[in-house]
């Protein structure tokens, strides 16, 4: 049985946290995990275990194994936050596992915290910010300055590809696939998705396709069964 994901978005300011979501496994399994360009943090548990973990952006479509009988909530931050003392950059890739207290709290920053629930994660992301664990960067307003009294443009791009792990080239690759992912999941041809997305011709929306979700056109647009897991959702300008 298919992965099923219920996302929704948060009450938090949008230049923290794009979305917050969960899922249930039932037996072993594996599913595949689409490139994205920002952080999540995880939280797993089987049976009264609790697992947590940093995973960081992925540049290609992975396969992943799935524990059965598992619960998962994810919150999926936005391009640009930083939680300390972990960027983005350092975690290209791969992954941190935050230690879990014996009553169940999770370890981050040398202090525990209440593990988050779907329903009130809210307060765990408002204490990180409190704590001045989680940031916000400054990249969006260091490029309104660029050129004029502020950074140039190649110290800027450092500084992004610093703070994101990712180049602007590779953040608007990835994102473009998810939104063809997005486009054939709903039902449109891939010509459609190849004139919207500025693709150069179906071979190469095809090599993006397998690139980074990890399907071809046709399995989207029939709706392959497969677990997998992509939320497209567009980010701003170079720079953000």
């Amino acid at each position: 049985m298919a992965l099923r994901f219920e996302h929704r978005d948060t009450e938090i300011d949008v230049s923290i946290v794009d979305r917050v979501w969960r899922t249930r496994s039932g037996a072993d399994d594996t599913m595949t995990s689409a490139a994205r360009t920002c952080w999540q943090l995880i939280l797993s548990r089987t049976q009264e275990c609790l697992l947590a973990s940093l995973r960081g952006p992925e540049t290609r479509a992975t396969t992943a194994p799935v524990p059965p009988y598992t619960e998962f909530l994810g919150v999926r931050f936005t391009l640009g936050a930083v939680l300390r003392p972990h960027p983005a950059a350092s975690i290209i890739n791969g992954y941190v596992p935050f230690p879990v207290t014996d009553s169940g709290r999770v370890v981050i920053g040398g202090e525990d915290w209440e593990a988050p629930t779907y329903e009130n994660v809210e307060c765990f992301i408002r204490r990180l910010l409190d704590a001045g664990l989680l940031v916000r960067s400054r990249l969006r307003d260091e490029e309104h300055v660029a050129g004029h009294a502020g950074p140039t443009l190649r110290t800027l791009q450092r500084r992004y590809r610093a703070v994101t792990g990712l180049s602007q080239t590779a953040v608007t690759q990835i994102d473009r696939a998810n939104a063809a992912a997005t486009m054939l999941r709903d039902g449109h041809d891939w010509r459609a998705v190849v004139e919207a997305l500025g693709y150069f011709d179906q071979a190469h929306l095809a090599r993006s396709l397998r690139r980074y979700v990890g399907r071809t056109a046709r399995e989207l647009r029939e709706g392959d069964q497969a677990s997998m897991s992509f939320l497209y959702k567009t980010h701003p300008g170079p720079g953000s």
